[in-house]
């Protein structure tokens, strides 16, 4: 796996913004704009739904040339032809998912806002870690939150890719970005906008 795709605006899908009737059109417009990486999360009992979406996903992220990552599911990601799966806090094991998903596979672990997790994901053989709240989400409005000194010291121990994730917006991303992280983790900000794709451009722009 070539680490260097890790980089750029990492966007992740959310049910309660993306209108299912509506879900190519709101991905195209993500992937248009620039973004380079798609979560598709989901945690919904539709088994149907979610392996049909999934599969979408895996279709337009050949077309524009993007990984696509599955939150949470091994089995989903390799029914659908992902690339990777991310994992958190009390999901799967990363070995687990090492021993499923085989070696070319993109496993990304969160570590909210410890760097030692991240640096023992690392050593486990994660190829991205993911910190975060860095603000206050309205996915997630309780999660514990990461200071930017956190994300510069991630990045000065780690070898690996390091994701920022948490209330990040086209107000706040730049500041994000200049700690040098390798992707930003978007959601509310990109689906709930008017305009998705110009949104996706001009975050996918501060990697430039």
């Amino acid at each position: 796996m070539n680490t260097k795709q890790l980089r750029g605006l990492y966007a992740i899908t959310d049910s309660h913004l993306i209108p299912e009737v509506s879900f190519d059109d709101y991905i195209t417009r993500v992937l248009r704009g620039g973004a380079r990486i798609i979560q598709y999360r989901d945690k919904s009992n539709d088994t149907e739904k979610r392996l049909s979406q999934a599969r979408v996903l895996r279709g337009l992220c050949n077309q524009y040339g993007a990984l696509l990552i599955i939150n949470d599911d091994i089995e989903l990601a390799v029914n659908s032809y992902a690339d990777g799966v991310h994992l958190g806090q009390g999901d799967a094991e990363l070995s687990d998912a090492r021993n499923q998903l085989g070696n070319n596979a993109i496993i990304g672990l969160s570590c909210y806002d410890q760097l030692e997790s991240a640096i023992t994901a690392e050593k486990q053989g994660a190829d991205y870690v993911a910190f975060g709240a860095v603000y206050s989400s309205p996915t997630k409005p309780d999660a514990a939150t990461v200071s930017l000194d956190t994300l510069r010291n991630a990045k000065s121990k780690l070898s690996i890719p390091v994701c920022a994730i948490g209330g990040i917006n086209s107000q706040n991303a730049g500041t994000v970005v200049s700690t040098g992280v390798d992707m930003i983790a978007v959601i509310s900000d990109l689906f709930a906008h008017d305009d998705i794709q110009a949104r996706s451009k001009a975050l996918s722009k501060l990697f430039m």
